[in-house]
């Protein structure tokens, strides 16, 4: 099986006080660190044990600048065969943007299956999958929690709302998009560093994919980005359990959440 895994490299935001930039697009990315999208790291292990279980290849695809190969090392540490990094110079996409050219770049490339993970932890966007999919006239489905191999097919199980999975089967070949939990992510051994050191990373420039200006226009506009205000803390009712009720009764119909 021939698996294609699409990944992303973003800022840890994680016990950072984030600041905004002087132009209000974007957080200051100056001083943070960087990990590869922690949906994105369950794609990849999904694809690796996938190949350990039926052969093929593994390809780690990244949209982004030299820094970015960090996350695709990482790929072919845990197992992939080959990764690909298609520099965007100095463009700036949207979602559907990284969508047209990762189908650009995909679709000549040998694929039975292609992972995404369901969003990016930096914009929070969980389009460019399906997007994709679309793209590339795919069978496709999301937020999937699991998968199982079958004949020409996948058995998988997706969450839905109201904490229901469904439970159904897949035609290859076919795009998922997939949640945390699906497995659990493999360490990075020496070993492996050592063998991603010799495996083969492509660079594809974005301009010679011959994607004409109109496909690459924006279709989202970011108008700025902000810090949500800060409001006032908890405040700690104390006394007797009749008071507390009562109280809590007179805050109910202030608010108008209670009438009677």
């Amino acid at each position: 099986m021939d698996i294609i895994v699409c990944v992303k490299r973003v800022p840890f935001t994680q016990e950072v006080d984030l600041e905004i930039d002087p132009e209000n697009k974007d957080i200051d990315r100056e001083e943070l660190a960087y990990v590869i999208n922690d949906w994105d790291h369950y794609a990849i292990e999904a694809a690796v044990k996938l190949q350990e279980e039926l052969g093929g290849t593994v390809t780690a695809v990244t949209l982004g600048t030299e820094e970015d190969e960090e996350v695709l090392r990482r790929c072919l540490a845990m197992g992939a065969d080959r990764a690909v990094r298609i520099d965007p110079g100095e463009r700036r996409l949207d979602g559907a943007g990284v969508a047209r050219v990762l189908a650009r770049v995909i679709g000549p490339l040998p694929h039975d299956l292609i992972l995404t993970g369901v969003q990016a932890e930096d914009d929070n966007q969980g389009v460019v999958g399906i997007m994709t999919a679309e793209l590339l006239g795919l069978n496709h489905a999301a937020v999937v929690t699991s998968l199982e191999p079958g004949a020409g097919e996948l058995i998988i199980r997706c969450e839905l709302e109201g904490g229901v999975d469904e439970r159904s089967k897949i035609g290859l070949p076919a795009l998922l998009s997939v949640q945390t939990g699906l497995n659990e992510p493999r360490y990075v051994s020496i070993m492996g560093i050592k063998k991603a050191a010799k495996k083969p990373l492509e660079v594809v420039a974005l301009d010679d994919l011959g994607l004409e200006e109109a496909e690459l226009a924006p279709r989202t506009i970011l108008e700025e980005v902000f810090l949500p205000p800060e409001t006032g803390g908890a405040e700690m009712i104390s006394g007797d359990p009749a008071r507390i009720a009562e109280i809590l009764l007179g805050i109910l119909k202030e608010k108008g959440v209670w009438a009677s």
